[in-house]
């Protein structure tokens, strides 16, 4: 399983994420993002460079909901040229944005609402909702599995799986915490997963105090835990 590591606290970049990326650019992490809130254009821009310099694969997670703000976030991870762009729900729109740019995209299935965002939605509308992502030619789905409202987060897992079949990536964000829950989620199909404030608020490994430890834990838990994305850079 691949663990993308966000830079992240609380649905926001850190405003130091490029001192925590210089920190941590040793541990060995291949898969790196950000939201695109918390810190200003620049920082992002240097981030992402940064981050693809290293020879990881970079990655914005759309915060917004609302059309406007989802499709202005979409032209930011353009113009960054981040490798892949989770979140939104506008589909056309967004894929009209990134077409030609090679990012791959990731949009969220079921009905997301709110900041910090929670998911609402049956297993049926997300199988629906990523049958159709693969259709369109999404690379996968962005579930916040962990964040439903309507559903057990793993039925959720599942039936993204069912929809997305061996032609999408699904992703799992949000709430991730434990090794537990990392192979519980390789077992429903995920193929990857992002944490971000649980790594900095040393929930991951409770008794290590470094962020390095955190990360080193989760890496540990990831490679034992099943299958990795299909194009994993």
């Amino acid at each position: 399983m691949d663990f993308i590591f966000m830079l992240t606290r609380e649905d926001q970049t850190v405003e130091d994420c490029l001192t925590v990326f210089d920190e941590i650019r040793s541990v060995g992490v291949c898969h790196l993002g950000f939201k695109d809130l918390g810190a200003d254009r620049r920082t992002l821009e240097e981030l992402n460079r940064r981050i693809k310099d290293s020879g990881a694969v970079s990655y914005m997670e759309v915060v917004a909901t609302t059309r406007d703000d989802v499709l202005r976030s979409a032209r930011t991870a353009r113009e960054i040229g981040v490798d892949r762009l989770m979140g939104g729900t506008d589909l056309d729109a967004v894929l009209e944005i990134l077409e030609g740019s090679g990012i791959g995209y990731y949009p969220f299935p079921g009905l997301p609402q709110g900041h910090p965002t929670k998911l609402g939605g049956t297993p049926e509308l997300i199988e629906r909702h990523c049958r159709d992502f693969v259709k369109r030619g999404c690379a996968g789905a962005d579930l916040l599995a962990y964040r439903a409202t309507d559903a057990e987060p793993l039925e959720l897992v599942r039936a993204a799986r069912r929809g997305l079949g061996s032609r999408g990536d699904l992703v799992v964000a949000g709430s991730v915490d434990g090794p537990a829950r990392i192979r519980a989620l390789a077992e429903a199909g995920a193929d990857a997963f992002t944490i971000g404030s649980a790594a900095f608020d040393g929930a991951f490994s409770p008794r290590k105090g470094s962020l390095r430890s955190q990360l080193q834990d989760i890496l540990q838990a990831a490679a034992g835990a099943g299958p990795a994305l299909q194009a994993a850079g």
